[in-house]
This record gives structure tokens, sequence and C-alpha cells, in this order.
């Protein structure tokens, strides 16, 4: 309730919901701190492929449900999380539940300086760094399949 006695129309799945993100947003930040990246990048999926952009209506539920939870999260930590840290953290939320996903990584350069940036694709929908990512050119992405999914065969068959 509000301080003023209201309802603030949060039920507890929607406190569930950041809970679960602030915690995956905290372990993945750990994670990326402690280890370095090509420690980490095996769980992230296969290397180079994407997943299928059809959406299903539960796909985009759960896409635009992790989305705003990370947000939440993002939000209300006491510590800025990185785009690549909010990224992993939804593709492993969307994992948890089953659906599949596409972590992009780009480069680009503004002003004489290079940046970089990731953003989380499920189906059509961008669950996170969807506002920065025009800007910046694909240089590496990671698929996670979801439940109907399965991982593309990398090898051709002898």
């Amino acid at each position: 309730m509000a301080k003023d006695g209201r309802a603030t129309g949060r039920s507890i799945f929607d406190v569930l919901l950041v809970l679960e993100a602030a915690l995956f947003l905290i372990l993945t930040r750990l994670a990326l701190f402690a280890l370095p990246f090509r420690r980490i990048s095996p769980f992230l999926g296969v290397h180079l492929q994407t997943s299928s952009e059809q959406l299903s209506s539960r796909t985009e539920w759960c896409a635009r449900r992790v989305g705003r939870g990370i947000h939440f999260a993002f939000l209300r930590l006491p510590w800025h999380s990185t785009c690549l840290v909010q990224a992993i953290a939804a593709m492993m939320m969307l994992r948890r539940r089953g659906e599949a996903s596409t972590l992009y990584i780009g480069v680009g350069r503004e002003n004489e300086t290079f940046g970089a940036h990731a953003w989380l694709r499920s189906g059509q929908f961008i669950v996170t760094g969807g506002d920065e990512k025009d800007k910046f050119k694909v240089l590496s992405s990671f698929m996670q399949p979801g439940r109907q999914e399965s991982i593309p065969d990398t090898e051709a068959d002898v």
C-alpha cells in the first residue's frame, strides 16, 4: 500500500518477478566480475546462431514480463548494471521459463570513441537494450534455444 493508504496495484507475482530479476542481476554481475568472459560464454548458448523471430503469445508475454522485471530491479539496485549484465540476466530468466532468446553484442563508433552494447531479443521482441541497439553493428550473438527449439547441428553428417 502507498503511504496514503491506496493500493499500489502490485501483485505478489510482480514482487517475486522483481526479486528474481534482482537476484539474476546480482549473480550475473558477480560472475562477470570474477570470471573471464571466455569462461562465461559457453553458458550463454550457441555462438553465432540466432533464435527464431516467430513470436507466440506465450513467448511475447514472458519476454515482456522479464523485460519489465529487469527494468524495475535495475532501477532499485544501488549500483549500475551494464547492458551486458541486464541482457545475460534476462536471458537466464527466459531460459528458466523455456523461452528461446538471442543475446547480441555490438560495437559502434561515436565522436572518435568506440563503444559496445548488448541487447536481448526473444521472438521479435527486444527484451533489454532496445533503445540503443540501432547505433551498433552486431559483432557476436549467442542463441539460447527454447523448449520447442533444438540446438542446430553445426557439423555436417558424414
